[in-house]
């Protein structure tokens, strides 16, 4: 299963969290608390492909704080 390096998600449970990944494939996490987006554990990413997370669409991400 390949996932892409950067994008959002939201998880069963409703955590949202987006993945980073710079040109040398270090990934980064940021998980949005309060309206605010804060840094996040890395371990996080493995979340992006359990069966409940779902990734957010173009629209939905737009509609997130910055």
């Amino acid at each position: 299963m390949r996932v892409e390096g950067s994008g959002v998600y939201r998880t069963e449970s409703g955590m949202i969290f987006r993945v980073s990944e710079d040109t040398d494939g270090h990934l980064s996490v940021g998980v949005l608390r309060d309206a605010k987006w804060v840094e996040g554990r890395v371990g996080i990413v493995g979340l992006r492909v359990a069966p409940t997370t779902v990734r957010l669409t173009p629209k939905q991400v737009l509609s997130l704080p910055r």
